[in-house]
């Protein structure tokens, strides 16, 4: 028989679930395929020479450094970035992220397997960009660092360029870039070991915006008073994955509210995954 603090408990984790459930917009487990398991829109992933040739992408991988790997995700497969990822491989935002231009909330999560300081080549990477135009106009996005050792890991989070740098700054010599990112300086990233990342944001395009990062169920920092709005064109929106990247990728998840502190806890302790809310 369950003592009241373990009914309590058990309770609260059963409606954590049952609250992260609807709250799903997309699930993307890379088990033996590429296509979500579940979305609201459109479950295919696409490869494309570049960004600039978006409008050119078919359906499936077409880069033979990415695959499917058979038994080495975080939960069953996982996506594979053999080496350096320099093609457009993503999944259609329209209806998978829950975008709005007035006040734009949700939460996107995933893990990465990795060591940043071997398996990295030169330059800025990121596992993972939401956006329709680039990393710094109307875009949620993660990179680790180019010339720190050891890299860093960082949160950016930036409305339409026109209006946050109308100057046109560049980002590492520009205040109003560096200020608003969340930087991690020691990371638990390694190679053999999963780190759950999650993005939580609320309000962006709304004129008070916040945007938080979780790693390992634990919160890294936050971006606040993010004021400028969101623009995006739905056909070209995208959750563009491994920019840049070498490593694995696995169980990609995107909500459409913030979670709380506790709810990302809960979906990072999930035994079977995200899998297991549906």
């Amino acid at each position: 028989m369950l003592r009241p603090i373990g009914l309590l408990a058990l309770l609260a984790s059963l409606a954590n679930g049952a609250s992260l459930r609807e709250a799903l917009t997309f699930h993307a487990p890379f088990d033996g395929s590429t296509d979500a398991a579940f979305a609201l829109g459109d479950k295919r992933l696409y490869t494309a020479a570049s960004y600039r040739d978006q409008a050119g992408a078919r359906p499936g991988v077409s880069s033979a450094d990415v695959e499917i790997a058979p038994g080495r995700g975080r939960f069953g497969d996982a996506l594979w970035f053999k080496k350096k990822n320099t093609k457009a491989i993503f999944y259609a935002a329209q209806k998978n992220v829950a975008f709005n231009a007035g006040g734009w909330t949700g939460t996107v999560s995933f893990w990465l397997s990795l060591d940043p300081e071997q398996d990295l080549e030169p330059g800025y990477c990121d596992p993972i960009q939401v956006t329709d135009k680039a990393y710094n106009d109307s875009a949620i996005w993660v990179d680790f660092t180019k010339d720190d050792k050891p890299r860093h890991f960082r949160l950016g989070v930036f409305g339409d360029l026109k209006i946050w740098n109308p100057s046109k700054i560049e980002p590492d010599k520009n205040p109003d870039f560096l200020k608003r990112l969340v930087v991690v300086t020691r990371t638990p990233f390694a190679r053999g070991k999963w780190t759950h990342v999650a993005i939580t944001h609320a309000g962006l395009g709304g004129g008070r915006g916040v945007a938080r990062l979780y790693l390992d169920g634990r919160l890294q920092g936050a971006a606040e008073s993010i004021g400028e709005p969101f623009g995006w064109d739905p056909a070209r929106a995208a959750i563009r994955l491994g920019v840049n990247y070498a490593g694995f990728f696995d169980e990609l998840a995107v909500f459409n509210r913030e979670l709380s502190a506790q709810e990302v806890k809960t979906l990072y302790e999930l035994n079977k995954g995200v899998a297991s809310l549906k």
